[in-house]
């Protein structure tokens, strides 16, 4: 649902954007026109803009600049580290136009279980796969598909889409060292 959310976002973003910048053009050519003078000639005649139109015009980019940065290089994949419940790792992840959690944080040497709940009607979502864990599953639309595995080794493993358009990552962390573990090696 989420990003279901933030695509219509996107969208609404991009032609909001496209319906301002025709605004701003057809609102600049009936003012030129409007202080224009009748005649015709052959080579370009600079245009004056008023002061208003240069300032909205600049900070509309540095607007679309701000963006830009902001969605490329600030705004963060969703993590969620796993719970565990009756010795197993377990995280629902939500497959509506992408994963949500797109991130997921278990320990190594403990089993796991993603459960898929699909939302997303699209072909491309209906199958997740976990190449490292040899694991292609197909994914019923609105319902949960559980899949397990035990990963063995810390470090980031990824899960996609059946086209590899959609991609999430399992960060497999080293299994923490107890309290007891850690007196018993000190005496």
């Amino acid at each position: 649902m989420n990003k279901r959310i933030a695509t219509l976002k996107k969208v609404t973003f991009w032609g909001t954007l496209a319906g301002f910048g025709f605004l701003l053009g057809a609102i600049s050519g009936v003012l030129a026109a409007e202080t224009g003078t009748q005649q015709t000639t052959t080579q370009f005649q600079p245009i004056a803009q008023p002061v208003e139109n240069k300032v909205a015009v600049t900070l509309g980019g540095l607007g679309l600049i701000g963006a830009e940065l902001w969605w490329f290089l600030l705004s963060k994949p969703k993590s969620r580290q796993a719970s565990t419940q009756g010795g197993v790792q377990e995280v629902t992840v939500t497959v509506d136009g992408g994963y949500e959690p797109s991130q997921i944080v278990v320990q190594a040497g403990q089993p796991v279980r993603l459960n898929f709940y699909r939302k997303d009607p699209s072909s491309c979502l209906e199958e997740v796969r976990l190449p490292e864990f040899h694991i292609a599953q197909q994914l019923g639309l609105n319902q949960t598909t559980p899949i397990e595995f035990t990963p063995n080794k810390p470090g980031k493993y990824e899960f996609t889409c059946g086209m590899n358009m959609f991609r999430g990552v399992i960060d497999v962390q080293a299994t923490k060292v107890t309290d007891k573990t850690t007196s018993l090696a000190q005496s």
